[in-house]
């Protein structure tokens, strides 16, 4: 059981994180490619079109996915400052710092693949209604992350007070699961629900699963890039970057 523990508090400090996750990269790259690549032909080539939307439903397999991650993210970016506001671990910022410009790109491609996709099915690219609005909000949360922890110059500080905004930030994500079911909406009930089958044909659901999957592996690939970067910018001045820098230790 020590042996477990020293194990976790290894990997919980920069320098073991940094070593162990050089290793998971390659595994995480090969997986990542080979799910987005399965997904992307099964889904745009394969998957038949949409009694209703016709070819135009297929944006669901980019929409859908960066949806739930932007969702998911925020979760993780949460936690992150949780255990960072609790045990005032180093790793746990430099992981809430890294997840926040991720997150705000994967809001940012949600908004725009649902305009894209709703041009042809609402014809317009925005309204706004309920799903919309709170994904919009969302957006505004991560980038006030980011503008948070620029905008003050002790570290320590900005740590706390973007930890406060990403847990505070949280009640908008139920928000955002359940609007459409809370609130008249434009958008359709969601398509996959932990308590119900898939409202899809198989045909049809079984590439977006796989697309889901891929995009959660790609998350985790570039979120561990952005932390082992911010643990490099942090600990330039340690030796134990000097001696990855001089070579001494290839991971």
């Amino acid at each position: 059981m020590a042996r477990k523990w020293q194990w976790f508090h290894r990997l919980g400090s920069p320098p073991g994180f940094y070593r162990a996750s050089g290793y998971w990269l390659p595994w995480l790259a090969v997986a990542a490619a080979l799910l987005l690549g399965v997904g992307l032909v099964w889904g745009l080539v394969y998957a038949p079109p949409d009694a209703r939307q016709g070819n135009s439903f297929r944006i669901i397999y980019i929409h859908v996915p960066v949806s739930f991650l932007a969702l998911a993210g925020y979760y993780v970016m949460a936690a992150a400052g949780a255990v960072h506001l609790i045990w005032r671990m180093k790793l746990a910022d430099m992981v809430m710092t890294a997840a926040a410009p991720l997150g705000a790109a994967l809001t940012f491609l949600a908004l725009w693949s649902g305009a894209v996709w709703g041009k042809p099915t609402w014809g317009t690219y925005w309204v706004w209604d309920a799903r919309i609005t709170s994904m919009l909000v969302l957006l505004f949360l991560y980038l006030g992350m980011v503008a948070l922890r620029l905008g003050f110059s002790n570290r320590e500080a900005a740590g706390r007070a973007c930890a406060v905004l990403a847990l505070v930030g949280t009640v908008n994500i139920p928000i955002i699961y359940k609007s459409v079911d809370w609130w008249y909406s434009l958008h359709q009930p969601a398509t996959i629900r932990l308590t119900a089958a898939p409202s899809m044909h198989p045909d049809m659901f079984k590439p977006l699963l796989v697309m889901i999957v891929g995009f959660y592996v790609f998350y985790a690939l570039v979120l561990i890039l952005n932390t082992r970067a911010e643990i490099l910018a942090r600990e330039r001045r340690t030796g134990w970057v000097r001696d990855l820098a001089a070579g001494r230790n290839q991971r």
